[in-house]
């Protein structure tokens, strides 16, 4: 079954890959730990191995069953390119992808040197977006990866975002996502953190979306930045 998702900058989160393991700071409260973790406590069968990285042939197919066009998180509990994840099964997850060309396949990882390893394999359809994680400037060599890559569409997840991010080179980059941490253990987001990056977006043609100031209460925080709701998505490329 497909997941309707809670995630504002998506609508369907598919998971032929589920677990993880952390490799920098912004995963040290990582919120798919957290519900894998609990669906595991539940007896849910797909979370039976916890965060353990569990690969899932089972669902490989679902986006081929959605008829109509969706927008869909690749992975939300887990990263493709994570490096136990063989190269076969991220080819697979691709050829899923390309044949489903009515969707948007949002992918996003913290590894974007492993994306390289591969790039020139995999068919890069105009359907299938790649992001990475940036959530301080100590990752920013992360940027440079994804700039290499052969994906049409390329964004930016700059979340937690847990330090200033001031004068991102935004060439060749499609959208940006900002978000505050959620959560237990919360850590905080200056305002003006967000503002630099929302008007260097403006000043660079990106699209902007924000997703939340976070917080240990996320709902009382919400979304609005001076006023507004910064809802920009890239235009799409699906075929």
């Amino acid at each position: 079954m497909s997941t309707q998702s809670s995630i504002e900058w998506t609508e369907t989160t598919w998971n032929p890959v589920t677990g993880c393991t952390k490799i920098s700071d912004g995963c040290k409260h990582c919120y798919a730990e957290r519900m894998a973790t609990r669906l595991q406590a539940m007896g849910v069968e797909k979370y039976r191995n916890g965060f353990d990285l569990t690969l899932h042939e089972s669902v490989l197919e679902e986006p081929l069953r959605w008829k109509k066009p969706r927008i869909v998180f690749v992975n939300s509990m887990s990263d493709l390119f994570h490096e136990s994840v063989p190269a076969t099964f991220i080819d697979s997850v691709f050829r899923v992808m390309n044949q489903a060309s009515q969707h948007t396949f949002q992918v996003l990882t913290k590894r974007p040197v492993r994306v390289m390893e591969l790039d020139t394999k995999l068919t890069w359809t105009p359907n299938i977006w790649l992001g990475t994680s940036i959530e301080s400037i100590e990752w920013l060599d992360r940027l440079a990866k994804l700039k290499e890559a052969n994906a049409q569409t390329k964004f930016l997840s700059l979340e937690p975002l847990l330090g200033p991010l001031r004068g991102l080179d935004l060439a060749g980059i499609d959208w940006v996502i900002v978000g505050g941490e959620s959560g237990p253990g919360a850590r905080p987001m200056k305002a003006n953190w967000v503002r630099d990056i929302r008007d260097n977006c403006l000043r660079s043609g990106v699209s902007f979306f924000f997703k939340q100031w976070g917080g240990v209460f996320k709902k009382q925080t919400g979304r609005v930045l001076d006023n507004k709701t910064w809802d920009q998505m890239p235009d799409s490329k699906s075929i």
